[in-house]
């Protein structure tokens, strides 16, 4: 298989003339660019090795790929192998009274031009460099003569495990060979490095051959290529100066410096050629701070990557004499400027709040979250008599679940981000749910929350209150979107947008400490007159008697 930046392979034989290889390999090139290859190979003297190799591959690829953002590389390695080793080792001990899920484990983890490696017992990892074959892994073996091939460790063995991890940089052309150590039986190292350019199969295929197709024991082989270096680090080795200081009436590049956009001077109005853009600058911090050009070059890039009507169009030049990148200028206000005003219609509230489904939903297939909903990011246009929204601020977008500090408005941030818990589908819902809140009433349903306060998420105040005009299925979709408690909220995107463009099938919304009679009051009142109705003709019935 091949991506853009990676050229991927894997094969195996199972042993002699047998229909089963207990090896199992598996690479997946996730959404955010990151690349993971695993490979394991089952313990031949345990009774379930091949289920134990299949079960940890599997469980690795998935677990990566939803991942929380937060954890890097290395904790996550750490954390996703003990999870396995200790499911299989309690397995085997439950149905077997001891160890039989066991197999070995190599894995590769390549994000950027950053390798992350890991393996635990035999099965060997290769970097190929210009022909030089390197490894990388340590076996887990005994080291006592004749018993090489003895495991010390391996997934599934015994109750902990410690696996070797490794790091290294990776350029374009480098090559990855991971393998069953049946591979090391049958090939010297030399004829692998000849051979792993062609891929898995052949080099599998090669060493069938070797041995007449009799192999000495299960043998698989997976190949990762690096075609190409990450687009992110391409544009960070582009050698371009930051300027310090910028001034009205400055040309770069043939864009005219017309007024800062934003207080710290970084974002200007300009124009070239009579059209007029929005230029973007790294923070000054960036000259020296490469935490800070990493931030602004990963901005810029998801900014002419995210090709789609909710954003401004944006482009990196690719003749620049310093670094920037340059956005649509969308002339209009924002939204917070409009509700300053007087609350949106009803009808506008509805295409605004199904535009920032669209929006993050469409953000979501990357990976990716805003971090920053609200009125001030939102600018509102005017396209044949209707409004039109845009969601702006680049600078804030950022992969799911990679924040868990109070990044963004205090106000539109969920009670759970305050606690420490990354950002997520769930908490951007609840961000949408108060600019919609705030969009039909110009309040906060928690009121407004300043920076660095811990806040205390009462009931909030029905939307209904705040206007009357808001329509009572309406009123429950956003309460339900601004619920404090996660599993009274809505868990996706999906079932926010469901309910808006179907108002029919909306269910009443209800504070969590709501009475019966604010839930059911015609049932209430059906109740009580009946009691009323009993109590009274008893009466009579006393009375006459």
């Amino acid at each position: 298989m091949s991506t853009k930046r990676f050229k991927t392979s894997s094969f195996g034989l199972a042993k002699g003339h047998e229909a089963l290889n207990d090896d199992f390999a598996a690479v997946r090139v996730m959404e955010d660019g990151l690349c993971v290859g695993v490979l394991c190979d089952g313990v031949g003297s345990a009774r379930a090795g091949g289920q134990a190799a299949r079960r940890t591959v599997n469980y690795l690829i998935n677990n990566f790929k939803t991942r929380p953002r937060s954890w890097n590389i290395e904790k996550s390695l750490r954390h996703f192998i003990a999870n396995i080793n200790e499911i299989l080792y309690r397995e085997g001990v439950e149905e077997y009274e001891e160890p039989e899920y066991v197999t070995t484990l190599s894995v590769a983890v390549i994000d950027g031009n950053r390798l992350y490696g890991a393996n635990v017992g035999d099965s060997p990892i290769w970097l190929q460099r210009e022909g030089e074959l390197l490894r990388l892994s340590i076996p887990h073996s005994s080291d006592e003569k004749g018993m090489e091939h003895v495991l010390t460790q391996a997934i599934g063995m015994d109750e902990t495990v410690d696996p070797y991890l490794f790091e290294n940089n990776l350029r374009p052309g480098d090559r990855l060979i991971l393998a069953s150590d049946g591979l090391e039986a049958v090939l010297k190292e030399s004829e692998i490095a000849q051979r792993a350019s062609l891929g898995a199969t052949p080099l599998i295929k090669y060493a069938s051959k070797k041995v007449e197709d009799d192999l000495p024991d299960d043998t698989t082989a997976l190949v990762i290529e690096v075609l190409e270096e990450s687009k992110t680090q391409s544009l960070k080795k582009i050698d371009l100066p930051i300027p310090e200081k910028l001034k009205k009436g400055e040309v770069i590049d043939g864009y005219r410096l017309l007024r800062p956009l934003i207080a710290n001077e970084r974002t200007w109005l300009a124009e070239k050629k009579g059209v007029r853009y929005v230029m973007k600058f790294p923070a000054v911090e960036a000259i020296d701070d490469e935490t800070h050009l990493d931030l602004f070059v990963r901005e810029a890039w998801n900014a002419s990557r995210l090709k789609a009507g909710f954003f401004p169009k944006a482009v990196i030049p690719k003749n620049r004499s310093a670094r920037y990148y340059i956005m649509e200028y969308l002339d209009g206000p924002t939204l917070k400027e409009v509700i300053a005003k007087k609350p949106l219609p009803v009808e506008d509230a509805i295409s605004l709040g199904k535009f920032l489904l669209h929006a993050t939903g469409y953000l979501l297939k990357y990976d990716l979250v805003h971090g920053d909903l609200k009125p001030e990011n939102i600018v509102v246009l005017e396209r044949r008599g209707k409004r039109v929204f845009k969601l702006i601020d680049f600078g804030s977008i950022v992969e799911i679940f990679s924040i868990a500090s109070r990044a963004g408005t205090p106000s539109y941030l969920a009670p759970e981000r305050f606690a420490g818990d990354p950002i997520s589908e769930q908490s951007e819902i609840f961000a949408i749910g108060v600019t919609l809140y705030e969009a039909l009433s110009r309040k906060y349903p928690y009121g407004e929350i300043e920076p660095f306060q811990n806040p205390t998420f009462r009931t909030p105040v029905p939307l209904r209150k705040n206007n009357p005009l808001v329509p009572a299925w309406l009123e429950s979709v956003v309460m339900r979107s601004v619920e404090k408690e996660k599993d009274r909220r809505y868990a996706h995107y999906s079932e926010m947008e469901y309910e808006l463009t179907h108002p029919e099938k909306v269910l009443p919304y209800y504070p969590e400490n709501a009475t019966l009679l604010e839930r059911e009051p015609v049932k209430v009142y059906r109740w009580a007159f009946t009691v009323s109705l009993l109590v009274n003709i008893v009466l009579l019935i006393l009375l006459v008697g």
